[in-house]
């Protein structure tokens, strides 16, 4: 089955009454739980960012609590994990100011847990990575913003 491109999907619900349009969002809702967490962000949370900000970042305090430090191999596969999480996150809420704040508090999370980054070049590059697409996103926005979250990013780098 070939799939209908964006722009067809939106003239087609356009053209539905309220109720149908209820019961495909419902349907939709219930194959996949990414639907799910997405209409949930989209109905519930986007009216309110800062409260949906201090969500992920108590989600991502919580996952960091939980990594099991003994083993550096669980601690990757665990950090990876959160990782996914927040970059799922990012997607929902598609506003780049949003997303440095998220992957900030990830990076700060990270260099506090106490695992040590130095000793896997996987985890070094994960970091370094995430700091390199803080910066990216960071030239996207208002002057204003590029210097505070610029110096957010140069106090994390400094832990």
């Amino acid at each position: 089955m070939k799939s209908a491109s964006l722009n067809e999907l939106k003239t087609e619900l356009g053209t539905l009454p309220p109720a149908e349009v209820i019961d495909l969002c419902v349907k939709l809702g219930k194959f996949k739980k990414e639907n799910k967490e997405l209409l949930t962000y989209l109905l519930f949370e986007s009216s309110d960012p800062n409260t949906f900000i201090k969500g992920i970042k108590n989600e991502t305090e919580v996952a960091f609590e939980k990594i099991n430090k003994t083993s550096l191999y669980f601690a990757k596969k665990s950090i990876r994990k959160v990782l996914r999480t927040i970059n799922k996150y990012s997607r929902y809420c598609s506003s780049n100011q949003l997303t440095i704040e998220m992957l900030l508090h990830f990076c700060a999370t990270l260099k506090k847990s106490g695992i040590q980054l130095e000793n896997s070049q996987q985890l070094l590059n994960l970091y370094v990575g995430q700091l390199k697409k803080i910066e990216t996103l960071i030239l996207v926005l208002h002057e204003d913003l590029q210097y505070d979250y610029g110096r957010e990013l140069e106090t994390i780098r400094q832990l």
